[in-house]
């Protein structure tokens, strides 16, 4: 199952999930892959802000519900 992972329906290697950990060295990236990086931070920074938004929005509907 490993082998059918690794690769696409027709036997070409599938390109890696892209991942960036801070602080990883980025001295063997070229310039387009540090901006697909950039890319990615930039949409989980996106999807992070969105989660703070629905948790906050949550909390002052709870707040309103419980006010006495």
């Amino acid at each position: 199952m490993a082998a059918f992972e690794e690769e696409s329906g027709f036997g070409e290697k599938r390109k890696p999930l892209l991942a960036h950990q801070i602080g990883q060295s980025v001295d063997d990236l070229s310039a387009p892959e540090l901006k697909e990086r950039i890319d990615l931070l930039r949409t989980e920074i996106e999807r992070l802000e969105k989660a703070i938004e629905a948790r906050q929005a949550t909390r002052a509907a709870a707040h309103a519900a419980f006010k006495i």
